[in-house]
């Protein structure tokens, strides 16, 4: 489960990570004359200019209008506008408002559990505040990355070292203060984006959390948000979906099979727009939901469906993949039960199939280009 930005900074201030200066507004606590907004940016002592963020579950808010800087006295009006959106689907109705920092230098920090090594990895930039996928393809050299034990409940000093040896030596104990927090809040991924210098200190100027789902109840989490009309439908219909940026549609069965997947076109130097994984079992008109569901996401060019048959048959995923019938091009990986019929059913309606997920993935990556 993904926290909110100020859900994440009300966690972080636990553990003794500097935040801006700010407070929460809900919509329903405006009566359209700006009082409280004008009341909290006095009482906080925000100063003349305040950043103003869609508290939303979506990634790309800044790009997508969710975040505005203005002077303190037009932010009645600019929180106005923005309860009035929707932020790639979602309904504004909680914002945050912060003091603007003097920022004298960015940073990308983050940790995130590698499942492959069943640790925590930490990566730490120099270059914050942009798209991290874009430094790693574009800089690599200057993305740092440690693994961690996971039998160690502190960064050993060495790592330390490692990590900072390019930036200030005070954002050591935020860096330190972010593992902790990965490690109490049963979290898979904590990140920091921008962690900012400025003459007063070292700030998270962002701040994501995302929680294990397993571990809700013990964090005495309560999932109650609002979600896009797509999440929605695939939770209605027992899908596991989350919705990413790219225009690549990814749907696999198994959690395993669909992240490959997702890797490989990261590797292929593609973005995925989605993961979906229609569990075991699948049938015609599930895998038919589901490709109906990934093909009404904005900018899809192209579909990759990489399935494995075991309880699920392949010429039922074919006839559901047949019975869509979407006007992307959809490039298909079957084995297991029933292959053959599966790939006879989908070569009679022309669809192009492949005998590798990593034939199938380079394939969706150049159409997708």
């Amino acid at each position: 489960m993904k926290l909110l930005e100020y859900e994440a900074k009300d966690i972080f201030k636990k553990y003794g990570i500097p935040v801006a200066k700010g407070f929460v507004v809900k919509k329903t606590d405006c009566d359209g004359t700006g009082g409280k907004i004008n009341s909290g940016i006095k009482e906080c002592e925000l100063g003349d200019e305040v950043v103003i963020k869609a508290q939303v579950e979506v990634g790309g808010r800044g790009k997508a209008g969710g975040v505005v800087i203005c002077p303190a006295g037009d932010a009645p009006e600019k929180a106005a506008a923005m309860f009035a959106k929707d932020i790639k689907g979602v309904l504004v109705d909680t914002i945050l408002v912060e003091e603007k920092l003097p920022i004298t230098g960015e940073y990308y920090l983050s940790i995130a559990l590698d499942r492959s090594k069943k640790a925590p990895v930490i990566l730490f930039s120099a270059e914050g505040g942009v798209e991290i996928e874009e430094t790693a393809k574009n800089n690599p050299g200057a993305l740092h990355r440690v693994r961690v034990s996971p039998m160690l409940d502190d960064i050993p000093d060495f790592m330390m070292r490692e990590l900072v040896r390019d930036a200030p030596k005070e954002l050591a104990p935020v860096i330190k203060s972010l593992y902790r927090v990965f490690c109490k809040s049963d979290a898979i991924l904590a990140e920091i984006n921008p962690l900012v210098t400025t003459e007063k200190g070292v700030y998270a100027a962002d701040a994501k959390i995302i929680v294990d789902d397993n571990a809700l109840g013990r964090q005495g989490i309560t999932l109650n948000r609002d979600l896009t009309e797509r999440e929605r439908l695939a939770e209605d219909l027992g899908f596991s979906y989350v919705e990413l940026e790219g225009n690549i549609g990814v749907i696999g069965n198994g959690a395993g099979l669909t992240m490959s997947t997702l890797d490989m076109i990261e590797y292929f130097g593609g973005k995925a727009a989605n993961f979906l994984d229609v569990g075991g079992g699948a049938d015609r008109k599930r895998v038919c939901s589901a490709v109906k569901l990934v093909s009404g996401m904005d900018g899809v060019k192209v579909i990759v469906v990489n399935l494995l048959g075991g309880i699920t048959r392949c010429d039922e995923v074919a006839a559901g993949i047949v019975e869509a019938g979407v006007s992307q091009q959809v490039v298909v990986r079957l084995a297991g039960t029933n292959e053959a019929e599966g790939k006879r059913i989908l070569s009679e309606k022309g669809y192009r199939m492949l005998g590798s997920m990593e034939e199938v993935v380079k394939f969706a990556v150049e159409e997708a280009d």
